[in-house]
């Protein structure tokens, strides 16, 4: 069955940087980072990374909300956070954490072993190895801020400098967002290419997706209660974590080769349903075609997922999902055209990219 969307606002959020020696001008195309209680259209260029407001954004007001000076260039670390009181940003590096506030001022920061795959080392400043063909392909961690702005969970290579006698390793972290002390932390034992943060809306709930390539995708759960960092390796490592249900109830995941989403339930990470892409309506059970789900995916509300599938030569198409029976509801036909996958909000919206993907639609079925 279609489904005709409600457009509610449109806005583009500018895409070129200022000129800045060194760097080289690009920018990636829009995130978004949520909690409960706010959500960010966040921009990651070389030189800086821009949040946007998304109230601030529908109401008319394009002009960012923070923005933070990079240490390195983005391809040069992982995935960045901004905390959602707009004063921090935690930028993952190959070498190590840096939080910086809004006037660009290095609040605190900490070394790690470098993410290069061949190099053992503790570095002092990106300035140390920007020229070294070996970093220029870099595994990769990330970070993400909690909901309270009061912790800030890390995925990174270790040992840290203080950790003498450690082996390379890779550990989860917990750190006072304030001044980067680590709380707590934990091995993952797991080789990443490159790695995610999924939030709870729980402040001391985390879930975190680690890619190791062809060798699989863990899923960790992690749950910090003050005083120690508990974590919980969920599945047969060939599913990636894309997304928590508004409540905490749910979450979504995804297979490793992006044949099919499953939705599972908390806290057990039992999955209650799987969705095929050949079980929407007007596919035919025997079709040839191998269709993929976009990875890129989730929860517009607490009952429905949204999700995109790709076929060969065409623009993704979006569907939405009824989390309680696992069925496909219908495909999103909209008015005006759209590209990329849809970025779900978890409050009945979600939106996509325009033709220029620098173009955001806010998108309601309600």
């Amino acid at each position: 069955m279609p489904i005709t969307p409600r457009l509610m606002a449109s806005f583009r959020v500018p895409a070129n940087a200022a000129r800045v020696p060194g760097f080289d001008h690009t920018a990636d195309t829009p995130a978004v980072q949520r909690w409960p209680h706010r959500r960010l259209v966040v921009i990651r260029r070389d030189d800086e990374l821009l949040a946007y407001d998304l109230v601030r954004l529908v109401a008319g007001d394009d002009a960012p909300a923070a923005r933070f000076p990079a240490p390195w260039p983005r391809r040069a670390g992982g995935i960045d956070a901004v905390s959602p009181t707009l004063d921090l940003a935690v930028f993952s590096g190959q070498h190590a954490l840096h939080a910086v506030d809004a006037a660009g001022v290095l609040r605190w920061r900490v070394r790690h072993a470098c993410w290069a795959p061949s190099c053992l080392s503790h570095h002092d400043s990106y300035q140390e190895y920007a020229d070294d063909k070996k970093h220029r392909h870099p595994d990769s961690g990330s970070c993400w801020i909690s909901a309270d702005g009061s912790t800030v969970w890390a995925h990174l290579r270790t040992p840290l400098p203080d950790d003498v006698e450690s082996e390379l390793d890779e550990e989860w972290l917990v750190l006072d967002a304030d001044d980067g002390r680590v709380l707590g932390r934990a091995s993952t034992d797991t080789a990443a290419a490159g790695s995610h943060h999924i939030p709870h809306p729980d402040p001391g709930q985390m879930g975190l997706s680690v890619g190791e390539g062809q060798d699989g995708v863990p899923l960790l759960w992690g749950q910090w209660d003050g005083t120690r960092l508990t974590v919980t390796r969920i599945g047969d490592d060939d599913r990636c974590l894309v997304d928590v249900s508004p409540c905490g109830t749910r979450f979504l995941t995804m297979s490793h080769w992006g044949l099919e989403p499953a939705i599972h339930r908390l806290p057990d990470g039992a999955v209650t349903h799987e969705i095929t892409a050949h079980s929407r309506p007007q596919t035919p059970p025997d079709a040839e075609e191998e269709l993929f789900w976009g990875y890129q995916c989730g929860f517009v509300n607490e009952h429905t997922v949204i999700a995109s599938i790709s076929e060969r030569h065409e623009q993704p198409r979006h569907w939405l999902i009824d989390t309680a029976r696992g069925n496909i509801l219908g495909q999103v036909e909209y008015p005006k055209p759209v590209s990329d996958d849809p970025m779900a909000l978890g409050d009945g919206t979600w939106l996509t990219c325009g033709e220029d993907t620098f173009q955001l639609f806010l998108w309601s079925f309600q």
